[in-house]
């Protein structure tokens, strides 16, 4: 199997994965990325979907909430919590447990990247109609 092959089905099963995870929203960061950077576009399909997302060990709705810690932790990442935000209710999550997990981070991160995480959440869940969460 050429080095070319290789790189395309990993491109594949990235782009499947990051379909059924993300939905749309994927596919605007990924579509924004093209005429800027095609290969980070790549990248993140190929190696963070293809390779990391398809890994056996973590049900997807496992690795979203390990995913919406990191990015709270890390602050300054809303847009892509909010990717992350839609993604867990695309994998199964609550709105509760979502709000949960964010409010546990405070312990952790601090009230300001909880809050500003908690606030991204409240965008997504406006947007889908979720509010208010109980």
């Amino acid at each position: 199997m050429t080095d070319t092959t290789q790189r395309e089905q990993r491109f594949t099963r990235g782009k499947d994965i990051l379909d059924a995870v993300d939905g749309t929203a994927g596919a605007k960061v990924i579509d924004a990325l093209v005429d800027v950077s095609p290969e980070l576009a790549h990248q993140i399909v190929a190696w963070g979907f293809g390779e990391i997302y398809s890994r056996p060990g973590l049900e997807p709705r496992d690795r979203q909430l390990v995913t919406l810690g990191m990015l709270t932790a890390l602050g300054g990442a809303e847009p892509q919590l909010e990717v992350h935000i839609n993604a867990s209710l695309n994998v199964g999550l609550t709105p509760q447990q979502i709000v949960e997990a964010l409010l546990h981070s405070a312990v952790y991160c601090g009230f300001p990247r909880a809050l500003n995480a908690t606030l991204t959440a409240k965008k997504v869940f406006a947007e889908r109609g979720l509010l208010p969460v109980h």
